[in-house]
């Protein structure tokens, strides 16, 4: 773990596609807590843009009180254990919604969500948004996908060359507002200074694979450019869905 304190520079943008006619994707950065959050709905009518926004809305509010009144006092394993209830909270308002409002029936999201403290990174995530780390210009995702096509694979019951060709690659097995109980995976990372962050949703995934990824990503810009060229790139492919983009970038304290 770096000894030097760490700064963080983030960008973040969203975008409809070239198909869609709604966004269901929600963004949204709290910078004064190192506070990142990407969501993607799904439902019927515009129900998952519902369920998007209500899940980066109150994850966001529930989570940035909490670290701000936690300040200095904050340690890995209470942000652990905010985070969750802060999902929790989320879960239960859009399951909820879903239930007293005919529109929003079966509506549900996906969510990845991290915040950066000091030289960590606590990263929860339920579905099958995503987060990367390049590292040394090395690309690894860090997030595994909470898909039936995923437990297929870790099963043996099919190969990657099959699942890259399954037409089942969306099928979630975990989302919040389905079910009363929702279980997001945490996990926690060292951070280097250097160190780059993706999180987004699979419109940019099921568009561009690990390796066009890791070239984006390794551009000489700025963040801002850098997100604009992803979300560019999964339009150029056919921009079948949405796409969100949301990039950290820790650097040393000046």
């Amino acid at each position: 773990m770096p000894t030097t304190p760490l700064d963080y520079e983030f960008s973040a943008c969203t975008d409809v596609g070239r198909v869609r006619r709604n966004n269901e994707d929600a963004i949204a950065v709290h910078e004064d807590v190192c506070l990142a959050i990407v969501a993607d709905g799904m439902g019927g009518s515009n129900a998952g843009e519902v369920a998007s926004a209500m899940a980066v809305d109150i994850v966001g509010r529930e989570l940035r009180r909490w670290l701000l009144e936690a300040g200095e006092r904050a340690h890995a394993n209470a942000i652990r254990a905010a985070l969750v209830d802060a999902v929790d909270q989320a879960n239960q308002a859009i399951l909820d919604a879903g239930r007293t409002h005919a529109a929003y029936a079966g509506m549900g999201t996906t969510l990845v969500v991290g915040v950066f403290w000091r030289a960590q990174f606590i990263l929860g995530h339920v579905g099958d948004s995503r987060g990367y780390l390049l590292r040394s210009g090395v690309l690894r995702q860090i997030t595994r996908d909470h898909t039936w096509l995923q437990e297929q694979l870790d099963h043996g019951f099919i190969s990657p060359r099959e699942a890259a060709d399954s037409g089942m690659r969306n099928l979630l097995t975990r989302a919040l507002g389905v079910d009363p109980q929702v279980q997001v995976e945490i996990n926690e990372f060292a951070v280097r200074p250097g160190d780059l962050y993706l999180l987004c949703t699979d419109g940019l995934t099921d568009r561009l694979d690990a390796t066009a990824l890791a070239a984006l990503l390794r551009t000489p810009a700025s963040l801002h450019d850098i997100a604009g060229r992803l979300i560019a790139r999964a339009n150029e492919l056919g921009g079948r869905d949405n796409t969100s983009v949301l990039l950290a970038h820790a650097c040393p304290a000046e």
